[in-house]
Protein backbone atom coordinates (compact mmCIF):
# COMPACT_ATOMS: atom_id res chain seq x y z
CA UNK A 1 0.00 0.00 0.00
CA UNK A 2 0.81 3.39 -0.40
CA UNK A 3 2.56 5.12 2.59
CA UNK A 4 4.30 8.92 3.94
CA UNK A 5 7.69 7.93 3.17
CA UNK A 6 6.45 7.12 -0.10
CA UNK A 7 4.30 10.53 -0.81
CA UNK A 8 7.44 12.20 0.97
CA UNK A 9 9.94 11.07 -1.70
CA UNK A 10 8.32 13.42 -3.94
CA UNK A 11 10.28 16.62 -2.97
CA UNK A 12 9.02 19.37 -5.68
CA UNK A 13 6.02 20.70 -7.06
CA UNK A 14 6.90 18.84 -10.39
CA UNK A 15 7.44 14.93 -8.31
CA UNK A 16 4.44 15.79 -6.27
CA UNK A 17 1.98 16.19 -9.71
CA UNK A 18 3.52 13.24 -11.05
CA UNK A 19 2.92 11.27 -7.26
CA UNK A 20 -0.89 12.62 -6.98
CA UNK A 21 -1.48 10.89 -11.11
CA UNK A 22 -0.14 7.56 -9.60
CA UNK A 23 -2.01 7.69 -6.38
CA UNK A 24 -5.23 8.21 -8.77
CA UNK A 25 -4.08 5.79 -11.13
CA UNK A 26 -3.52 3.17 -8.20
CA UNK A 27 -7.00 4.20 -6.66
CA UNK A 28 -9.14 4.28 -9.63
CA UNK A 29 -6.90 0.64 -10.84
CA UNK A 30 -8.06 -0.88 -7.03
CA UNK A 31 -11.22 0.08 -8.14
CA UNK A 32 -11.80 -1.01 -11.15
CA UNK A 33 -10.08 -4.85 -9.79
CA UNK A 34 -13.01 -4.51 -7.15
CA UNK A 35 -15.64 -4.26 -10.11
CA UNK A 36 -14.03 -7.30 -11.64
CA UNK A 37 -13.73 -5.37 -14.28
CA UNK A 38 -10.06 -4.33 -14.89
CA UNK A 39 -9.90 -4.38 -18.02
CA UNK A 40 -13.52 -2.54 -18.43
CA UNK A 41 -13.57 -0.94 -22.42
CA UNK A 42 -17.39 -0.45 -22.45
CA UNK A 43 -20.55 0.39 -19.72
CA UNK A 44 -20.31 -2.35 -17.43
CA UNK A 45 -23.26 -3.30 -15.01
CA UNK A 46 -22.59 -4.47 -11.28
CA UNK A 47 -25.97 -6.54 -9.82
CA UNK A 48 -26.68 -6.70 -6.62
CA UNK A 49 -29.46 -8.94 -6.95
CA UNK A 50 -32.50 -9.68 -9.45
CA UNK A 51 -35.85 -7.93 -8.79
CA UNK A 52 -39.41 -9.52 -9.03
CA UNK A 53 -41.15 -6.97 -11.32
CA UNK A 54 -44.09 -7.27 -12.86
CA UNK A 55 -44.43 -4.47 -16.01
CA UNK A 56 -41.79 -2.12 -14.12
CA UNK A 57 -42.37 1.99 -15.40
CA UNK A 58 -38.88 3.25 -15.62
CA UNK A 59 -37.76 7.01 -14.05
CA UNK A 60 -34.57 8.06 -14.81
CA UNK A 61 -33.70 11.85 -12.97
CA UNK A 62 -29.71 13.17 -13.03
CA UNK A 63 -28.64 16.45 -12.33
CA UNK A 64 -29.21 19.04 -14.38
CA UNK A 65 -31.25 22.18 -14.18
CA UNK A 66 -32.19 23.07 -10.63
CA UNK A 67 -31.12 19.40 -10.33
CA UNK A 68 -34.70 18.89 -11.35
CA UNK A 69 -34.27 16.01 -12.11
CA UNK A 70 -32.13 13.76 -9.13
CA UNK A 71 -34.47 15.46 -6.80
CA UNK A 72 -37.28 13.97 -8.33
CA UNK A 73 -35.67 10.51 -8.70
CA UNK A 74 -34.58 10.52 -5.39
CA UNK A 75 -38.24 11.74 -3.82
CA UNK A 76 -39.64 8.97 -5.45
CA UNK A 77 -36.59 6.11 -3.90
CA UNK A 78 -37.69 7.71 -0.72
CA UNK A 79 -41.81 7.46 -1.35
CA UNK A 80 -41.55 4.00 -2.78
CA UNK A 81 -38.87 2.73 -0.91
CA UNK A 82 -36.69 1.27 -3.63
CA UNK A 83 -34.01 -1.00 -3.13
CA UNK A 84 -30.82 0.07 -5.06
CA UNK A 85 -30.28 -3.56 -7.32
CA UNK A 86 -27.89 -2.55 -10.06
CA UNK A 87 -24.99 -0.58 -10.85
CA UNK A 88 -23.48 0.96 -14.67
CA UNK A 89 -20.02 2.03 -14.98
CA UNK A 90 -18.68 3.66 -17.86
CA UNK A 91 -15.21 4.00 -19.44
CA UNK A 92 -17.11 7.49 -20.99
CA UNK A 93 -17.42 8.67 -17.19
CA UNK A 94 -15.62 11.65 -16.28
CA UNK A 95 -11.82 10.38 -14.76
CA UNK A 96 -12.52 11.40 -10.96
CA UNK A 97 -13.74 9.24 -7.98
CA UNK A 98 -16.29 10.84 -5.12
CA UNK A 99 -14.74 10.40 -1.88
CA UNK A 100 -17.33 9.91 0.88
CA UNK A 101 -17.03 11.28 4.79
CA UNK A 102 -14.94 8.23 5.84
CA UNK A 103 -12.56 8.90 3.26
CA UNK A 104 -13.34 6.11 0.93
CA UNK A 105 -13.50 6.54 -3.02
CA UNK A 106 -15.59 5.68 -5.87
CA UNK A 107 -15.79 5.70 -9.73
CA UNK A 108 -18.60 7.58 -10.93
CA UNK A 109 -21.76 5.65 -11.65
CA UNK A 110 -25.79 5.30 -12.43
CA UNK A 111 -27.79 3.48 -9.93
CA UNK A 112 -30.83 1.72 -10.46
CA UNK A 113 -33.46 0.85 -7.79
CA UNK A 114 -36.54 -1.38 -7.73
CA UNK A 115 -39.50 -0.88 -6.09
CA UNK A 116 -42.84 -2.26 -5.90
CA UNK A 117 -46.52 -0.97 -4.85
CA UNK A 118 -49.94 -1.17 -5.55
CA UNK A 119 -50.38 0.72 -8.72
CA UNK A 120 -46.78 0.02 -10.23
CA UNK A 121 -44.04 -1.32 -9.97
CA UNK A 122 -40.70 1.02 -10.79
CA UNK A 123 -37.05 1.23 -11.91
CA UNK A 124 -35.66 4.00 -10.89
CA UNK A 125 -32.17 5.40 -11.59
CA UNK A 126 -30.11 8.13 -10.77
CA UNK A 127 -26.01 8.96 -10.99
CA UNK A 128 -23.56 10.94 -10.58
CA UNK A 129 -23.18 12.66 -14.13
CA UNK A 130 -23.15 11.89 -18.23
CA UNK A 131 -20.47 11.68 -20.30
CA UNK A 132 -19.16 14.67 -22.03
CA UNK A 133 -21.08 16.74 -23.84
CA UNK A 134 -18.82 16.08 -26.88
CA UNK A 135 -18.65 12.86 -26.85
CA UNK A 136 -21.75 11.85 -28.69
CA UNK A 137 -21.04 8.34 -29.15
CA UNK A 138 -20.28 7.66 -25.68
CA UNK A 139 -23.84 9.31 -25.50
CA UNK A 140 -25.29 6.70 -27.81
CA UNK A 141 -23.28 3.43 -25.99
CA UNK A 142 -24.69 4.10 -22.49
CA UNK A 143 -28.57 4.87 -23.61
CA UNK A 144 -28.19 1.92 -25.71
CA UNK A 145 -26.79 -0.66 -22.91
CA UNK A 146 -29.33 1.08 -20.50
CA UNK A 147 -32.38 0.17 -22.90
CA UNK A 148 -31.03 -3.00 -23.57
CA UNK A 149 -30.61 -3.99 -19.51
CA UNK A 150 -34.55 -2.33 -19.23
CA UNK A 151 -35.96 -4.79 -21.43
CA UNK A 152 -34.38 -7.50 -20.17
CA UNK A 153 -36.31 -6.05 -16.66
CA UNK A 154 -39.76 -6.58 -18.86
CA UNK A 155 -39.69 -2.29 -19.35
CA UNK A 156 -42.09 -1.27 -21.88
CA UNK A 157 -42.58 2.24 -20.80
CA UNK A 158 -40.16 5.24 -19.84
CA UNK A 159 -40.08 8.34 -17.90
CA UNK A 160 -37.18 10.97 -17.83
CA UNK A 161 -37.35 14.15 -15.98
CA UNK A 162 -35.12 16.97 -16.25
CA UNK A 163 -35.68 20.92 -15.79
CA UNK A 164 -36.19 23.48 -18.09
CA UNK A 165 -34.72 27.29 -17.46
CA UNK A 166 -37.75 30.00 -17.54
CA UNK A 167 -37.20 33.94 -16.39
CA UNK A 168 -40.39 33.68 -13.92
CA UNK A 169 -40.98 31.82 -10.94
CA UNK A 170 -43.64 29.85 -11.51
CA UNK A 171 -44.73 26.34 -11.07
CA UNK A 172 -44.85 24.04 -13.69
CA UNK A 173 -44.55 21.14 -15.60
CA UNK A 174 -43.81 20.57 -18.93
CA UNK A 175 -44.47 17.37 -20.89
CA UNK A 176 -43.18 15.94 -24.64
CA UNK A 177 -43.32 12.06 -25.74
CA UNK A 178 -42.97 9.44 -28.41
CA UNK A 179 -46.59 9.74 -29.69
CA UNK A 180 -49.49 12.18 -29.94
CA UNK A 181 -51.57 10.13 -27.79
CA UNK A 182 -49.04 9.76 -24.64
CA UNK A 183 -48.63 13.73 -25.00
CA UNK A 184 -52.35 14.65 -25.25
CA UNK A 185 -52.55 12.04 -22.47
CA UNK A 186 -50.62 13.64 -19.85
CA UNK A 187 -51.91 17.22 -21.53
CA UNK A 188 -55.43 16.78 -19.96
CA UNK A 189 -53.72 15.57 -16.97
CA UNK A 190 -52.44 18.91 -16.53
CA UNK A 191 -48.70 18.91 -18.36
CA UNK A 192 -48.10 22.06 -20.69
CA UNK A 193 -46.84 20.59 -23.86
CA UNK A 194 -43.02 21.40 -24.55
CA UNK A 195 -42.86 22.54 -28.02
CA UNK A 196 -40.13 24.07 -30.81
CA UNK A 197 -37.23 22.67 -27.85
CA UNK A 198 -34.38 20.36 -27.20
CA UNK A 199 -33.81 18.09 -24.71
CA UNK A 200 -30.29 17.52 -24.52
CA UNK A 201 -28.29 14.39 -22.74
CA UNK A 202 -29.69 11.23 -21.73
CA UNK A 203 -32.93 12.77 -20.50
CA UNK A 204 -33.73 13.43 -24.24
CA UNK A 205 -31.97 10.82 -25.51
CA UNK A 206 -33.12 8.23 -23.77
CA UNK A 207 -36.75 8.92 -25.37
CA UNK A 208 -35.79 9.05 -28.84
CA UNK A 209 -34.18 5.59 -28.82
CA UNK A 210 -36.96 4.05 -26.78
CA UNK A 211 -38.96 5.26 -29.80
CA UNK A 212 -36.91 3.20 -31.93
CA UNK A 213 -37.66 0.58 -30.65
CA UNK A 214 -40.97 0.76 -30.15
CA UNK A 215 -41.40 1.19 -26.52
CA UNK A 216 -43.23 4.03 -25.07
CA UNK A 217 -42.15 7.31 -22.78
CA UNK A 218 -42.35 10.80 -21.61
CA UNK A 219 -40.17 13.60 -20.50
CA UNK A 220 -41.61 15.41 -17.69
CA UNK A 221 -39.40 19.15 -17.43
CA UNK A 222 -39.87 21.11 -13.86
CA UNK A 223 -39.89 25.01 -14.60
CA UNK A 224 -37.13 26.50 -12.68
CA UNK A 225 -35.44 29.84 -12.57
CA UNK A 226 -31.81 28.96 -12.21
CA UNK A 227 -29.15 26.69 -11.93
CA UNK A 228 -28.96 26.20 -8.19
CA UNK A 229 -30.77 23.26 -6.70
CA UNK A 230 -34.61 23.59 -7.22
CA UNK A 231 -36.43 21.37 -4.56
CA UNK A 232 -39.66 22.69 -5.59
CA UNK A 233 -39.61 22.09 -9.22
CA UNK A 234 -38.30 19.02 -7.97
CA UNK A 235 -41.50 18.33 -6.14
CA UNK A 236 -44.08 19.49 -8.41
CA UNK A 237 -42.35 16.95 -11.30
CA UNK A 238 -42.54 14.24 -8.83
CA UNK A 239 -45.86 15.12 -7.25
CA UNK A 240 -47.33 15.58 -10.75
CA UNK A 241 -45.60 12.11 -11.94
CA UNK A 242 -47.14 10.36 -8.75
CA UNK A 243 -51.04 11.66 -9.30
CA UNK A 244 -50.93 10.76 -12.97
CA UNK A 245 -49.94 7.35 -12.12
CA UNK A 246 -52.66 7.11 -9.28
CA UNK A 247 -50.66 7.99 -6.23
CA UNK A 248 -51.02 10.93 -4.15
CA UNK A 249 -48.77 12.74 -2.22
CA UNK A 250 -48.45 14.58 0.44
CA UNK A 251 -46.54 17.90 1.27
CA UNK A 252 -44.66 16.93 3.78
CA UNK A 253 -42.79 14.36 2.05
Amino acid sequence: MLNEGFLKSFGNTSSWHIGFLLVKTFLVLKLLIDLGCCHMDRPHFNYMFNPALENPIFVQGFPGFGNVGKIAAHLLIKFTGAKPFAELYSPTFPDYVSVNSDGICRLPKYEFFAASMKENDFIIMTGDTQPSFDDVLAHYEVCSEILDFLVKQGCRFLVTIGGVPISEEKTQVYVAATSPRLALEFMEKGAVIYSKGRIVGATGLLLGLAKERNLEGICLLGATAGFKADRGAGFSVFKFLMKALGNEVKEGL
